[in-house]
């Protein structure tokens, strides 16, 4: 089993940043691929960015390419988000998961587990 609690979510202006955190329980360390996602209201979950068990294969949806960066402590079993020149289409429930499959998906079936999730919201 394994636990997950995002933070660091809120509300800021288009333009500004936030940094958001994926803390994990249970078995963790570098068992799992990680991922974040997000759902805004009326919409469908959409994949955010992943990132490998060591750290070394990034993955970004192409919304997001070069204003996110994911990130992993494995030491600290904490999975980072740091968000910058945010957009108010950026406003959504983001959430954690975690994925055993070594293969890439964007696919949030592919997830085993998942966090309760952290709203963003950036306004214009």
């Amino acid at each position: 089993q394994v636990q997950l609690v995002e933070s660091g979510g809120g509300l800021v202006q288009a333009g500004g940043s936030l940094r958001l955190s994926c803390a994990a329980s249970g078995r963790t360390g570098s068992t799992y691929a990680m991922g974040w996602f997000r759902q805004a209201p009326g919409k469908e979950r959409e994949f955010v960015a992943r990132i490998s068990r060591s750290g070394g294969g990034l993955y970004y949806a192409d919304s997001v390419k070069g204003r996110f960066t994911i990130s992993r402590d494995n030491a600290e079993n904490t999975v980072y988000l740091q968000m910058n020149s945010l957009k108010p289409e950026d406003t959504a429930v983001y959430s954690c998961a975690a994925d055993r499959h070594t293969y890439y998906s964007s696919i949030p079936s592919s997830y085993e587990y998942w966090g309760q999730g952290t709203q963003v919201t950036v306004s214009s």
